[in-house]
């Protein structure tokens, strides 16, 4: 990782708020000392600072650090911990309202793309959607699922990644019977070697 990083970081609370920003589930303070490469103690420090700072600034999202499974994001064993943020639950109303209201909005080309990788490699980890669309597909996700189009369906056996599928819902709205309906476009993505042979390359 180190070997990817040119030039001097940002301050340490402005990398972790980076990283924060684009994970899709809780990261432990291990993982993101590796990545900074600061000391785990200090690491764990600058979160809890931040999640008391974000508390006192009454911010609408709030850091959380919440139990996670064994594996995920660097866990080891039964009662890790992990970080991530989350929006604050007084806030709940107006992002139920938001996400409600965005029901009936037509998808966007972004989310179209990403609904199509969803529905011919599920189930899939969002970071294979990512690598096959070449961009974060972090949002996206987070507004396919808030429309019922997109759900988790278990975790990755190598990563603990979550795992994503299309929903009935989906069927539903696309006039299916089921999956074997789909256009024959399969072919047409990259496979999971050619996305791990591209990562290395």
């Amino acid at each position: 990782m180190a070997g990817d990083v040119s030039g001097p970081l940002p301050p340490l609370k402005t990398c972790l708020e980076a990283i924060l920003m684009v994970v899709d589930e809780p990261v432990t303070d291990v993982v993101l000392a590796q990545v900074v490469e600061r000391p785990k103690d200090e690491v764990a420090e600058a979160l809890r600072e931040l999640a008391e700072e974000y508390a006192a600034q009454g911010r609408g999202f709030e850091l959380r650090e919440v139990g996670i499974a064994d594996g995920a994001h660097g866990s080891r064993g039964p009662g890790a911990t992990g970080w991530r943020i989350y929006s604050r639950p007084e806030c709940a109303p107006v992002v139920e309202r938001f996400v409600r209201d965005g029901q009936q909005a037509k998808l966007t080309q972004a989310a179209l793309e990403t609904l199509a990788v969803v529905a011919y490699r599920q189930p899939v980890s969002r970071s294979k959607v990512s690598a096959i669309r070449g961009v974060n597909c972090d949002g996206v996700m987070r507004t396919l699922i808030a429309r019922g189009l997109v759900e988790e369906c278990g975790t990755e056996h190598e990563t603990g990644a979550l795992l994503y599928q299309t929903t009935g819902y989906f069927l539903e709205r696309m006039g299916l019977k089921g999956l074997d309906e789909l256009p024959d476009l399969a072919p047409l993505l990259p496979s999971a070697a050619e996305i791990e042979d591209e990562n290395e390359a």
